[in-house]
């Protein structure tokens, strides 16, 4: 694995020391001697891991480590803080400034490279979240955001400890009271399949059980979809440990070591449970933005794209092959005239209540879109012409019998609707366009024969 690491450090030897080790694992390394002169790194060549001394002139590493984490386009870079300093209250400062970790010189080689690589895998992680989201049309977390990640009364999460020892288990949980909801779990060979049934923002795990391999337990993890992402804190006896090595490879996000300095302990489950909110707020964010890609905005249907790409994908199916596949287009009758009458915003809640009524009338499998217009198109899989024309004409009827309420002058006004379907059966080379093109024919037939009727392809 190989990235972009930035020193900073006001010490030259101390600089060229840390970057010809670093070189040697085949890093790209970038070099700054002062906060300042940092920042202006970051904000030029955006590194994937920053390496900061705490005792600099001027702007001190925690006031950096600071600027950087408040800038939502900075934010997700993991910080080091590595210091001559080993009180545990500088280790709390550091990380309450939204450092990743706190290394004390002179510096162990192999858990430096591991913890670079792993804080390396999380970030790789977070971008390709911050890519997506940015693909969907959103642009990541605004500095209200970004400030609220670092409000302890809004940090809580749900929290799981597996460990071996009850009474250790209660003392933690009683640690990290007021930090959300805590769960306690024994370990055993089960305990992964057991978390994946469940919903947690931080899993705390021994590595020094006896009866249980805690290293597997965080490796079966990782291969789950469901827990591949969620952060592991694992409680170690060595910080120079070859389990630790061995946990931060497998991917473990961060590591607590006993005796465990309360404070310590609680400022790391913060940047965990911190990191776990951001992942998920760029999460959510990119799910909006694809919803709102993929739906129509007055009537909360699929649109049009949304419709043609399902089709391909459920046509090039191998469980769909030889099985019928029927399409229902249909378009409201004298529909410029609703928007001539009573305006566009009738129009709309007209369209919007067609969609609803259509929602009503398909199966939980048959996928609807608004086409374009005053068009809808409602696709069936596995569905023959004879049901779909049954579900064509309960939605004409109840269409006819029931006039829509709206904000109208009359309070509620008469809609009529035209359906034509096609069905085909379902094969590979099966063309999405002239199966639409069937059905759309059938309506036009609809059309021209008065309208306020069904007709079904192929049927004399």
């Amino acid at each position: 694995m190989t990235a972009r690491v930035l020193v900073v450090d006001d010490v030259a030897p101390n600089v060229k020391l840390l970057e010809a080790k670093l070189a040697s694992e085949y890093f790209d390394v970038l070099t700054a001697y002062s906060g300042m002169e940092a920042l202006e790194i970051i904000g030029r060549e955006h590194p994937d891991i920053v390496l900061l001394d705490v005792m600099m002139p001027g702007m001190d590493g925690f006031e950096v480590c600071k600027k950087i984490k408040s800038d939502p386009n900075t934010m997700h870079i993991p910080v080091v803080m590595v210091t001559a300093l080993d009180q545990p209250s500088d280790r709390v400062k550091g990380l309450e400034a939204g450092a990743d970790d706190f290394l004390t010189k002179p510096l162990q080689d192999i858990a430096l490279f591991a913890r670079v690589k792993s804080l390396v895998r999380m970030k790789m992680t977070m971008d390709e979240l911050r890519k997506r989201e940015i693909t969907g049309g959103s642009f990541g977390l605004d500095a209200t955001e970004a400030r609220d990640l670092f409000d302890d009364e809004k940090l809580k999460g749900r929290i799981l400890i597996v460990d071996e020892q009850e009474r250790v288990m209660s003392r933690i949980s009683k640690a990290l009271d007021g930090y959300g909801e805590v769960t306690q779990m024994f370990g055993d060979d089960d305990v992964p399949d057991r978390i994946r049934e469940k919903s947690f923002d931080l899993l705390i795990i021994s590595l020094t059980m006896r009866e249980c391999d805690g290293l597997r337990i965080c490796s079966k993890l990782r291969t789950f979809d469901e827990t591949r992402r969620l952060p592991l804190l694992v409680m170690v006896d060595d910080p120079n440990s070859p389990a630790l090595v061995k946990a931060l490879d497998i991917g473990v996000n961060d590591y607590v070591v006993r005796p465990v300095d309360r404070m310590e302990f609680i400022a790391r489950v913060k940047t965990q449970l911190r990191r776990k909110r951001y992942a998920d707020k760029l999460n959510e964010n990119f799910l909006i933005s694809m919803q709102m890609a993929t739906t129509d905005a007055v009537t909360s249907l699929f649109n049009r794209h949304y419709l043609t790409s399902h089709l391909d994908t459920h046509i090039k199916s191998p469980k769909s092959l030889g099985k019928p596949l029927t399409i229902l287009i249909m378009d409201i009758d004298h529909f410029k005239k609703v928007n001539d009458t009573y305006g566009h915003a009738v129009g709309d809640e007209v369209l919007a209540e067609f969609a609803n009524r259509i929602a009503q009338n398909i199966r939980g499998v048959d996928l609807a879109a608004r086409y374009g217009g005053e068009e809808f198109v409602v696709m069936m899989p596995d569905t023959t012409s004879e049901w779909g024309e049954m579900v064509g004409e309960r939605l004409r009827q109840e269409v006819e019998e029931t006039n829509f309420v709206c904000s109208a002058p009359e309070g509620a006004i008469p809609i009529r609707v035209s359906i034509g379907v096609a069905t085909m059966e379902t094969t590979p080379d099966l063309d999405t366009s002239l199966l639409i093109d069937v059905a759309d024919k059938a309506l036009y037939e609809a059309k021209n024969a008065g309208r306020n009727r069904v007709v079904v392809a192929g049927r004399e």
